[in-house]
């Protein structure tokens, strides 16, 4: 939380544009990077402020916007889209008037910091501006509202791109539609603007404007050019999530966390991982994931929403919502789908798949098998190709196999089941009853030789030529 008292300050998120160039349903804040949507980064960097009142303006989508920020913002909707002047108009009315200071920025530049937020705020309250106004000089200014200056440096005005001059769309320097506004200049100049412009709407940019013409002072602060990225479309998209990732994971290796190839890691935002873990190339963690010290992930896995605890290794595998405990191995080549528990010491290797299956401490399922609403004891052996046959075409029915029982290999287990402990199956068997503790299940037809089959074939090959 800032150390600066922010209570006056009121923030406005402006979240209701329709993103008509994404090609898309969704709202444009709702499009994901990193495993969070661009309003929620956004959000994440206001929150620090402390401000006295955080508005969210939504319009295409309202209810889905609504419903992924939560509870503890005002929320307004702009029901026409008549320009980013008309979305703070909107969010402006009905807001306390204890609120003398006003912060704007957008909720699709996800790239925003806390830091570079705080500094606006300061710059305008030191030079008792009528404004600050986030700025950045891009080597391809393409798309953004260029920066005037006057020579004292102060912003003389903000030309949209599509009203620039030839002249103008030569300056570097953008604007980021990112302000911090003194509240009474901001409603004076609010009230002056109008629609004539080549996009007829409400350009917040004219209020700046409005302020250098009458004699008031706008104070630019200069930042990152990553920053200002606003998303408009796929590609953008796409860049901003190339950067997300970067800083994610310079976070996670000066914690500790070490990575072959960072490039080609994806980890998204809200992930932990202690320090120790190797991530191996092409990994990629998400959603509501934690992984332990000392683990190694990858290479080609993915795990999301899963816990992996201290120690463990997981390659060539794909794992959700899953459990895994200290120390457990899984893959190469293992699907692991949720309700899945592996306890300490466990295995679930080469081209096995699981789902709704506990794996008990120390207990292996090593190759080529399914285990479906399972439950498996502790020091338990389960052998290759052997399949618990948990569905009839209706119904799920569950497995219970004892600790330390041992499972031949190509054993079908028909659901449901129980095995006991100490128990053992036979190779190829099929059990459909009931093993009690300690015993031997066989379940084999009697072979039969049949003498010289191979001849016999070939003399009624002869025979039919």
């Amino acid at each position: 939380m800032s150390k600066v008292d922010n209570s006056r300050l009121a923030v406005v998120v402006l979240a209701a544009g329709m993103g008509k160039r994404m090609k898309s349903g969704l709202p444009k804040v709702l499009h994901q990077i990193c495993g969070c949507t661009l309003l929620e980064y956004v959000l994440e960097a206001v929150d620090p402020l402390g401000a006295g009142s955080v508005t969210v303006v939504v319009g295409t989508g309202s209810d889905d916007v609504v419903g992924t920020i939560g509870d503890g913002f005002r929320i307004v909707h702009q029901a026409e889209q008549k320009g980013t002047g008309h979305a703070v108009m909107v969010a402006l009315k009905g807001l306390d008037p204890s609120f003398d200071e006003v912060m704007v920025l957008p909720g699709d530049a996800p790239l925003i910091t806390t830091a570079t937020l705080e500094r606006l705020v300061a710059e305008r309250r030191e030079h008792n501006a009528a404004a600050s106004l986030l700025t950045a000089v891009l080597d391809d200014p393409s798309g953004y509202g260029r920066v005037v200056r006057f020579e004292n440096w102060h912003v003389e005005a903000i030309i949209e791109e599509v009203d620039a001059t030839e002249e103008q769309r030569g300056i570097t320097e953008v604007a980021a539609c990112t302000y911090s506004f003194d509240r009474a200049a901001l409603e004076a100049g609010l009230s002056t603007l109008t629609t004539d412009n080549a996009q007829g709407e409400y350009y917040l940019t004219d209020v700046i404007g409005g302020f250098t013409a009458g004699g008031q002072h706008v104070v630019p602060f200069c930042g990152e050019p990553e920053e200002v990225m606003g998303v408009n479309d796929r590609e953008q998209l796409a860049e901003v999530c190339r950067i997300m990732r970067a800083r994610v994971n310079s976070r996670l290796m000066a914690a500790g966390v070490a990575m072959i190839d960072p490039a080609t890691t994806y980890v998204d935002h809200d992930v932990e991982i202690g320090a120790e873990t190797l991530l191996m190339p092409m990994t990629f963690i998400g959603g509501k994931s934690a992984i332990g010290k000392r683990c190694r992930i990858g290479p080609c896995t993915s795990i999301h929403d899963t816990t992996v605890a201290d120690g463990c290794e997981v390659q060539f595998s794909v794992v959700d919502g899953c459990e895994i405990s200290e120390d457990a191995n899984i893959g190469p080549f293992s699907r692991l789908r949720p309700g899945c528990r592996l306890g300490p010491g466990s295995k679930a290797g080469t081209f096995v798949e699981m789902k709704k299956t506990t794996v008990g401490r120390g207990s292996k399922v090593p190759h080529l098998s399914y285990m479906g609403d399972t439950t498996i004891g502790e020091d338990a052996n389960v052998g290759a190709g052997s399949i618990t046959c948990n569905y009839d075409g209706e119904n799920k029915f569950p497995t219970t196999i004892g600790d330390r029982a041992f499972i031949g290999s190509d054993t079908m287990m028909v659901a449901p089941l129980n095995i006991g402990n100490d128990a053992v199956t036979g190779a190829g068997s099929v059990i459909s009853e009931d093993v009690p503790d300690g015993s031997l299940a066989i379940e084999r037809t009697e072979q039969r030789i049949v003498p010289g089959y191979r001849d016999r074939k070939k003399g009624n090959k002869r025979k039919d030529k």
